[in-house]
This record gives C-alpha cells, structure tokens and sequence, in this order.
C-alpha cells in the first residue's frame, strides 16, 4: 500500500471514530465508555473503527439511540 492510501484511509477511520466518541459522549456516555474507540487502517488501506466491548446497559442506550435517529 502506497503512504497516500495509507493517509486517506487513516484520516476517514479517524473522521469517523471522532464522529462515534462525540455521538457516545451526547448520549452522557463517560470517557471511559468512548475512550477506547480507535480508528483502524487494514494492510491495503481500507478504513474501520474499532468499538470495543460494551457493558449491556450501555448496547441498550446505543441502540434506543440509532432506533431514535432515521439511519439513510
């Protein structure tokens, strides 16, 4: 993988965790909740967010939130 792919799939991936820690810290989710969301690159430069494990309570506000919102 070339540097340049390399830097659009790391800046994606981080546009997109940031988007997530924001979402999870509106639901009045702690840092220590959001905290360990990290923007992942894989070898050929394809971007992913990586969530973690959650306790239940907080898979349950998530959810009420995404069923809240219209997901286009």
């Amino acid at each position: 993988m070339d540097m340049q792919t390399y830097r659009d799939g790391r800046k994606q991936a981080t546009d997109a965790a940031e988007a997530i820690r924001a979402a999870l810290a509106a639901l009045g989710l702690p840092e220590r909740v959001w905290g360990s969301v990290r923007p992942m690159v894989t070898h050929n430069g394809k971007p992913y967010v990586h969530l973690g494990m959650v306790r239940a309570e907080v898979a349950e506000k998530i959810a009420e939130a995404m069923r809240g919102s219209s997901i286009e």
